[in-house]
């Protein structure tokens, strides 16, 4: 079967308005991880408009849409995107500015979800140049643990019909529009989140006699944790081992003053790795440390581990050939290789069940000032992103579809 690639380029071209206003719409009514109520109803509206079949209420806000081609139980694709925002109050002054006061979408999970659905229509369109079926998952929570996608998974989402490949893409500000990154093979790192709590004794300053002061603790496995794992040399000699490892904490909070020593002080960080036994051992060292830390201080040092994603591997196969696909599509000065991420994504509960290809859209703009990273007040795209979305999206899906039927 031949694919026609100027075909595909003009459906796409076709439904390049709709995707837009989908995704300016997203944009203005972003609602937060597991609470995307609107955004589904709204995703789901545009699908009933398309004919395309659907189910909803995965996970309560999750949709599964099917887009059946020729020899529709060949084989199926699964095109996830995700649909929550993040708790930050909006600065930029644009006409798709957030409406909901103190949410917005700084990860492009509306970028995510329109170029899904504009996927979903050209393959509408496009269903009888390709064989197989085209699964497209709108999920909630990817932002928070336990992560949609792993809920999703337990409700049956890579099963009836049975997955053979996942594909996903992400926003990418420091890459300019119209440009894709690829990495085969290992590419984001596993996230646990780490609190720990120390228990000491409060009391008067000026009284040493009378307490035990937790931040010393605190501070302590603070320090020999940034030594263990964080120093110039610890990170040299894990890079050496082929374990990149990130283990840092962002928060402390220790309720006293200049003379009032807290009874106990509260830590918050993440861990971060890319193999699963390494995983395992740096939760062991960091149980052992918080026992050798409370009997040197006689106080009680409780750590918490609260395992998250696991690390997202590609498919190195599937991989090459999605670049291969894009690098057709776009030209090859237009698709780059990725280096390792520390950063984690829930796709990677998808990436360790099915060959998966999980690839970096650009939606930068130097010259026009869209410079900003995600997470941040003052992200947003080159919307022309969302068209070389679409069309990556649409192509990677079709191409793999037809792999063994290609002329």
């Amino acid at each position: 079967m031949k694919l026609d690639l100027g075909l595909l380029r003009k459906t796409a071209e076709k439904h390049y308005e709709t995707v837009l206003q989908v995704r300016r719409h997203l944009h203005q009514y972003p609602e937060l991880s597991f609470q995307e109520y609107r955004t589904s109803e709204y995703l789901r509206k545009a699908l009933r408009g398309a004919d395309i079949a659907f189910t909803f209420g995965h996970v309560k806000t999750g949709i599964i849409a099917l887009i059946r081609g020729k020899n529709p139980e060949k084989k199926t694709i699964l095109v996830r995107a995700d649909m929550d925002a993040l708790p930050i109050q909006e600065k930029n002054e644009v006409p798709y500015r957030s409406q909901n006061e103190g949410i917005m979408h700084a990860c492009g999970h509306d970028v995510h979800s329109a170029c899904a659905l504009g996927t979903a229509l050209v393959l509408q369109d496009l269903r009888e140049h390709f064989e197989g079926t085209v699964k497209i998952m709108f999920q909630p929570g990817e932002e928070v643990l336990p992560g949609g996608a792993s809920l999703m998974i337990k409700e049956g989402v890579l099963d009836n019909p049975r997955i053979d490949k996942a594909i996903a893409l992400h926003v990418f500000p420091e890459m300019e529009a119209g440009e894709l990154g690829f990495r085969e093979g290992m590419y984001m790192a596993s996230t646990d989140e780490l609190y720990v709590t120390v228990k000491g004794k409060g009391g008067h300053a000026a009284m040493p006699a009378h307490y035990r002061n937790p931040l010393l603790c605190a501070a302590d496995f603070l320090l020999r944790v940034d030594e263990k794992f964080m120093s110039p040399a610890a990170q040299q000699s894990l890079q050496a081992k082929g374990l990149p490892t990130v283990v840092a904490f962002g928060k402390i909070e220790g309720a006293g003053a200049t003379n009032v020593i807290p009874d106990e002080v509260r830590l918050a960080g993440t861990f971060r790795t890319m193999n699963e036994d390494w995983r395992t051992e740096v939760h062991q060292l960091l149980g052992q440390l918080a026992v050798e830390l409370s009997e040197n201080y006689q106080q009680e040092l409780e750590l918490r581990i609260e395992k998250g994603y696991p690390f997202l591997v590609n498919d190195v196969d599937f991989t090459g050939r999605c670049k291969q696909a894009a690098t057709e599509l776009l030209g090859k000065e237009k698709v780059y290789d990725l280096p390792l991420r520390m950063t984690a994504e829930d796709f990677a509960f998808i990436s360790q069940k099915v060959p998966s290809c999980f690839f970096r859209l650009g939606t930068g703009n130097k010259a026009a000032g869209l410079t900003s990273g995600v997470h941040t007040a003052t992200f947003d795209v080159d919307e022309r992103a969302l068209l070389t979305g679409v069309q990556t999206l649409s192509w990677l899906t079709m191409r793999e579809l037809n792999l063994d039927t290609l002329d």
